[in-house]
């Protein structure tokens, strides 16, 4: 599955710069459906603390089902008001939560 190159911007990055997001549009691989059948054998987030970032608007995942899962799983959360590329669009906010885990781990 992949998105349409000329429905990739706004779908998936409408805050990028457009010309990246044409490369990125034509370069895009298929998702592999198996990587929705795949179960994870230990799910981390219940014993380790946990960050998420959702991207509020993002137009490729529902900005609430972000929400409920990682409040359903306790993480610490940011809001980023950025597409689905938030780590191309705001990459200093994906830091900054990088960081903040960093630093509430290593203590």
């Amino acid at each position: 599955m992949s998105v349409r190159a000329d429905k990739f911007p706004a779908v998936f990055a409408a805050d990028v710069d457009p010309g990246l997001a044409s490369v990125l549009a034509v370069s895009q691989r298929p998702l592999a459906a198996q990587a929705f059948g795949e179960a994870a054998p230990v799910a981390a987030w219940r014993t380790k603390p946990s960050w998420g970032l959702v991207a509020s608007s993002d137009r490729t995942i529902n900005p609430d089902v972000e929400r409920y899962g990682y409040r359903r799983a306790g993480m610490t959360t940011v809001e980023v008001d950025s597409s689905h590329l938030v780590m191309l669009s705001h990459p200093r906010r994906v830091v900054e939560l990088i960081e903040q885990a960093v630093e509430a781990t290593s203590r």
